[in-house]
């Protein structure tokens, strides 16, 4: 799906980093028709939340299963196969060649879209050279978004500082997922490269990622609609 043809309200994803499904199910009430992309990470999804993906499915919504996948390249691919039955729309992986290699042949010709993870927003370029690569956040980012689109990768999650970079690079055959969203004044947590939504629309990102200002609001639902409206005037 082109940017064009997103509607305003799909292009906000609420992560339900939450500690049980039951805390998860709540949230999705509170929230209700408001919003319709849920991502599911590690701490739901080791909590036993794998099952709410085709739960929320059923009930209309879109699921992101945010499970950034990186092993030898048979489990990688038997891991989406079984991925791609579970009703998500998005699965990430990290963006190692073989990695993406992998996902792309376990996807086959379902429906699921394979969203590889660039670098990580609570990276920066020290956070890299500690951790033994030579190049920085932009310059590793461009490499892995090029390495992406050679082998057929739907997506690519990166920070909103670099999707305006990345746009230039993949066009728009791909879409761009941005975690590190943060509304105009809300605390930036352990997130080192962000933006407000508006600025990440202008700049090119098709998603927006935005967790903790949504989920600890004292009014989730008004929260995330106040966020979608901001979206939708960045659209205009």
């Amino acid at each position: 799906m082109t940017q064009a043809e997103i509607a305003a309200k799909d292009r906000l994803i609420v992560p339900l980093d939450l500690p049980s499904p039951e805390a998860a199910e709540a949230m999705v009430a509170r929230l209700g028709d408001s919003v319709t992309f849920y991502k599911i990470g590690y701490q739901l999804a080791y909590a036993g939340g794998l099952p709410l993906i085709g739960k929320l499915a059923d009930q209309g919504k879109k699921v992101f299963a945010d499970l950034k996948m990186h092993d030898i390249s048979n489990t990688v691919m038997r891991g989406v196969e079984s991925v791609a039955k579970s009703g998500a729309t998005f699965l990430t992986v990290h963006a190692y060649p073989q990695t993406m290699k992998a996902a792309v042949e376990g996807r086959g010709k379902s429906g699921l879209k394979i969203l590889a993870v660039t670098v990580l927003t609570s990276y920066n370029d020290d956070d890299l050279h500690a951790a033994g690569y030579r190049l920085g956040v932009s310059e590793l980012v461009e490499a892995r978004a090029q390495q992406a689109q050679v082998l057929g990768i739907d997506g690519l999650v990166c920070s909103p500082e670099e999707a305006g970079a990345l746009r230039k690079i993949v066009g728009h055959q791909m879409n761009l997922v941005t975690p590190g969203i943060r509304p105009a004044g809300a605390a930036a947590g352990d997130q080192k490269r962000i933006m407000t939504p508006g600025r990440a629309i202008a700049a090119g990102a098709d998603y927006l990622v935005v967790g903790r200002p949504i989920v600890e609001a004292a009014d989730p639902k008004a929260t995330a609609e106040a966020i979608q409206a901001e979206i939708a005037r960045a659209l205009t």
